[in-house]
């Protein structure tokens, strides 16, 4: 077929990216930016721009698999065979314990039809609140800060505010990396409107800092104190707005009472902060023309969540920066339809349009309309209460779509249990490679991105049309068509002979019944259509029938959807985190975000290209840290906390504070023994249930693992990875991680007290295609040192070094030149496996810089070394020229060319 253009969505993050996807009708061969998309214009970050590298076909699921027996491995059934199963089970559970023995955990990247068929099916079939999504990781604490505040769950603002504020204020978000394509806007607005100031409030000194006029490194957990000390000097200084004050809001005596004491000097203290940063940042938000405000998961994973969103829209409240241009409180969504889900009620709270579950209004209009007698009454349990009930055996069945939680859960040692004890798990999923797959008793293939068909919504309220570009894969359905086939199963067992609550044939059908819900709500989609929304484009809600455009900003007339139509000023004072720094656990573990992965990495971490600019779990700790700890880069420690353990190396970086560490979220069990989510905790905001993901107790102890191990093997690498990762278990230290471009490559780095059976390291190289064929070897039994280098037309292909590795550098090296000469065969001959240091290659192989252009580290320095500036460089090299997320790298590479680079280890 001949190649074609099919406009959809981005499945990654909340900024919601128009893409265009090119393919032959059978399969996706590349993507580019909608230049028509009114969220992006065409610009993509470095994660949407290698969409079509990602889903490797060996990784997805492509049939049903049905396990019989938690002792037994699945086995592949049909669709028939696997949903009269899960219906069988689901209605017995039932019958025998009850609705609420059942549960549904679902995500925040499907689409509002997959959504809404979920809500019927638990609320109205079912008869449960227990539905859930990982939004609750995300978003939920946002969303209770806008209702108690404003009166609803509506963002207020749109991105073009980011060009148009005189303040922005960047909270708790790393917006470099986590939403890249609104970080290129505000840099562009920065660089044509030099006066406007930038504010970045981060533990951490991160790229988003780069941009910053001010970066305050407060104490991590602190903002609560930070935002009544800012709002004292706000009132201290009469920078507030009285009128606005007085016409649309209520409760700021109250609130007034408890910032006075909130002094200057104490929240410094708390915060880590000097009094003059502290004055500086209230005097810029109180005297600015337009004040806008952006957040993410460093205000949300707290156990304070709900108090920190409420103390950050007070400071709008008091300014009257809300409602208009460049003003507001504006929280950027981590989740590519998170939105969508809260819409539909995809939370155990909610209801579909912005409803209460704990209404008995809410409930009795949502009942009316699906055509049943009552909704339940009893109230839904949460992500973290859900696998705690799961843990305790109240839930008898489970049914997860499109989420990890495996990977992605706080206390990741009594999530599994918590799995492993469940009688019954349905896992609906594209990938068969999650850490969660384990856990299915049934696994269900479901379609991906490009294959499906549905709307979403963007962080700034914006409905988007999803449209198919090609088949999914194998036998694998759309999600709303899975839900639908099992629903209509389920009530042929709940409700013999009643008309089907399910009739729907296409995502058009469940869309057009769900928007009725919406009817004259805050969120009013009425107008929408499938159909609209080609004529139109993507558009903002409210969008009520009759309407021509949607509504770009909220609340300009002062009028707050709350019972007197006023904002309210939310008083919660100042509690620090749960867990604080002592003699135990004398360091802070802070969580965040890598630059090219996203999440889980379920999509991500089967793209290679994703791993070239960090290849593997690095813990950072600030130098003076690392000297304490007599640690040097590339040591390896057990990382403790008081839920469990993994073992990391780490490495030197000032850009946190002392006392603190810093981990990536994204590394899970697959790509890292344990995963990071071994030791972060559960303990959640009392409000939002969100849990206090960012911030956790710990401390290092070294390690000893002499016996090492590398491996470095290309082609089929998701095939390999599978088949290795479980070999490796036995190990204390694993790490596997995807490198390479045009030549993929599966690379492992594990450690051990003491050399494994030769078996192991046998069926290690069986995998490797080090068993046989032009294949290079020493062994030194004596001292358990082994090498092997398969090498191909002159090319390395496999490596494996057991026993110690300090010639991996090197090798890696070599293999990503594409070369095998006769040094090296000199080196696999000799007794010791350090690397030639004549070569002058013995340093860490170089790292991806730019991911659009491939450009590495050595060749921007050579550039600098040059005397290349930034256009420079991006006019000979490319680097910074597409997608712009390598830009920041590369100015302090250019502020520093007198250092040496540094390539972690």
């Amino acid at each position: 077929m001949e190649r074609q253009s099919t406009a959809s969505t981005c499945c990654y993050c909340g900024v919601g990216c128009g893409v265009l996807i090119e393919h032959d009708g059978r399969q996706i061969l590349g993507v580019s930016g909608d230049p028509a998309h009114p969220a992006n214009f065409g610009r993509l970050c470095s994660k949407g721009a290698s969409l079509h590298l990602t889903g490797d076909p060996t990784a997805r699921a492509l049939y049903p698999q049905l396990r019989l027996g938690k002792t037994l491995a699945r086995s592949r059934c049909d669709w028939d065979s696997a949903l009269d199963h899960a219906a069988e089970v689901f209605a017995r559970t039932i019958a025998e314990h009850g609705p609420d023995s059942v549960a549904f955990y679902l995500s925040g990247q499907l689409l509002t039809e997959d959504y809404y068929a979920f809500n019927k099916l638990a609320r109205a079939l079912v008869g449960t609140h227990n539905i859930d999504s990982n939004s609750r990781l995300c978003m939920s604490s946002a969303v209770v800060g806008y209702k108690r505040s404003l009166g609803a769950d509506a963002p207020p603002c749109n991105y073009e505010d980011l060009e148009q504020s005189d303040c922005v204020m960047i909270v708790g978000s790393n917006m470099a990396y986590a939403h890249p394509v609104l970080f290129r806007r505000l840099e562009q607005a920065k660089s044509q409107r030099p006066a406007m100031k930038v504010i970045v409030i981060d533990p951490r000194r991160t790229d988003t800092c780069d941009l910053a006029d001010l970066h305050l490194a407060i104490l991590p957990g602190t903002d609560v104190a930070l935002f009544h000390g800012i709002l004292h000097l706000l009132l201290w200084e009469d920078w507030i707005d009285r009128d606005f004050i007085q016409a649309h809001t209520e409760g700021l005596a109250e609130l007034k009472a408890l910032v006075r004491d909130y002094t200057p000097a104490l929240v410094a203290q708390l915060c880590g902060i000097g009094i003059e940063q502290l004055q500086q940042c209230a005097q810029w938000i109180g005297t600015a023309p337009s004040f806008l405000s952006l957040w993410c998961m460093g205000l949300n994973q707290s156990s304070a969540g709900s108090a920190k969103n409420s103390a950050l829209i007070n400071l709008h409240l008091a300014t009257g920066q809300i409602g208009r241009p460049g003003a507001g409180p504006f929280s950027l969504t981590g989740q590519p339809n998170a939105m969508g889900g809260r819409e539909t009620g995809s939370l155990s709270n909610l209801l579909p349009g912005h409803r209460e579950a704990a209404n008995p209004g809410d409930r009795a209009e949502v009942a009316s309309y699906w055509g049943v007698e009552r909704l339940p009454e009893t109230p839904g349990l949460s992500a973290i209460e859900l696998f705690e009930q799961l843990h305790s055996g109240r839930i008898k069945a489970l049914w997860i779509a499109c989420t990890n939680p495996a990977q992605s859960l706080p206390d990741q040692n009594r999530v599994r249990a918590a799995l492993l004890k469940c009688p019954f798990v349905v896992l609906q999923e594209a990938f068969a490679t999650t850490e969660t797959a384990a856990f299915a008793d049934l696994l269900l293939p479901a379609a991906s991105w490009g294959e499906k068909e549905g709307s979403v919504t963007n962080s700034e309220r914006r409905v988007s049309h999803v449209r198919q570009a090609v088949p999914p894969p194998g036998e694998a359905r759309a999600d709303w068509a899975i839900t639908l086939d099992f629903a209509q199963r389920l009530e042929r067992r709940l409700r013999p002979g009643l008309p089907s609550l399910f009739a729907f044939e296409n995502a058009h059908q469940l869309f057009d019944e769900y928007k009725g819900l919406t009817r004259g709500r805050d969120l009013d989609l009425s107008g929408l259509s499938f159909e609209l929304l080609d004529r139109l484009g993507p558009q903002q809600w409210p969008f009520p029938e009759g309407a021509d455009h949607g509504t770009p900003r909220l609340y300009g007339d002062g009028v707050f959807p709350t019972p007197t139509g006023r904002a309210r000023f939310v008083g919660d004072p100042y509690v620090a985190a749960r867990e604080q720094r002592e003699a135990r656990f004398p360091l802070t573990l802070i969580t965040g975000r890598l630059r090219d992965q996203w999440h889980g990495m379920s999509r991500t971490g089967t793209a290679a290209q994703a791993f070239g600019h960090v290849g593997e779990a690095l813990l950072s700790l600030h130098p003076d840290d690392l000297r304490r700890q007599h640690l040097q880069d590339g040591d390896l420690v057990s990382l403790k906390s008081r839920r469990g353990s993994v073992i990391v190396p780490v490495t030197g970086d000032d850009s946190v504070r002392p006392g603190q560490a810093f981990l990536p979220m994204h590394w899970g069990d697959r790509f890292l023994k344990g995963g990071v989510n071994a030791v972060t905790q559960p303990a959640f905001d009392p409000l939002s249930k969100q849990p206090e993901l960012k911030h956790s107790g710990v401390r290092l102890e070294p390690v000893h693992l002499p016996w090492q191990l590398f491996a470095l093997v290309e082609g089929d690498v998701q095939a390999r990875f599978q088949a290795l990762r479980p070999l490796c278990e036995s190990l204390a230290y694993v790490s596997l991680a995807l490198t390479g471009r045009e030549r993929p490559a599966l690379v492992i780095r594990a450690a051990h007290l003491q050399a494994p059976e030769s078996q192991l390291l046998a069926a290690i190289d069986q995998h490797l295609g080090l068993d046989a064929g032009p294949v290079l070897a020493y062994d030194d039994p004596r001292r358990a040192i082994g090498k092997r280098v398969r090498i191909e037309q002159e090319r390395i292909t496999a490596i494996r070094l057991a026993g110690e590795t300090l010639a991996r550098h090197w090798l890696q090296q070599l293999w990503l030149e594409g070369r095998a000469d006769e040094q090296l065969r000199r080196w696999l001959l000799a007794p010791l496996s350090t690397p030639p240091q004549a070569s002058g290659l013995g340093e860490p192989a170089d790292r991806t810089l730019c991911n659009c252009k491939n450009v590495g580290y050595r060749a921007v320095q050579a550039g600098i070394a040059a005397g290349l500036d930034l256009g420079q460089l991006r006019q000979q090299l490319g680097c910074g020229s597409q997608c712009g997320s390598c830009v920041p790298e590369i100015k302090r590479l250019l502020a520093t060319t007198a250092q040496p680079l540094a390539i972690p280890v």
